[in-house]
């Protein structure tokens, strides 16, 4: 009787350390697609950035090609400063706005991966246990 008992003791462990493994593997699991959808989300985050910073480039570099056109036709005759003065501002501007819009992004971009870091903290707490 002493030996059975003995042995469902052994059972119920191999059952306990299985479950348990099988339990931290699936939670390594869910963690790691977190981390995978964070960082698919921080890839995309980054595209949009570089395109606004091409964007914002493109206009500035037309802005400042037009305002040494712009120079240039200043001793030409009539209307055609004015003309490229208007788009001259018109490129400069939304090569300022597209600037500002690059950096309002990159300061209120969130930390990277802070969903997985928060369910990492909370695992960790969760096995501290109750704190008394």
């Amino acid at each position: 009787m002493a030996e059975r008992e003995g042995s469902v003791q052994r059972g119920g462990l191999l059952y306990s350390v299985r479950h348990l493994a099988q339990t931290l593997f699936g939670a390594a699991q869910t963690r790691l697609e977190i981390l995978a959808t964070e960082l698919d989300e921080e890839r995309a985050r980054l595209e949009q950035m570089l395109l606004y910073a091409l964007a914002a480039a493109f206009c500035l570099a037309m802005g400042i090609v037009l305002c040494v056109a712009l120079i240039m036709l200043y001793y030409w005759d009539t209307h055609r400063m004015a003309a490229a003065g208007i788009l001259a501002a018109l490129f400069l501007g939304a090569g300022v706005a597209l600037a500002l819009i690059l950096r309002g992004k990159a300061k209120s971009r969130p930390k990277p991966f802070s969903i997985t870091r928060g369910e990492l903290a909370k695992d960790r707490a969760m096995l501290r246990g109750p704190q008394a």
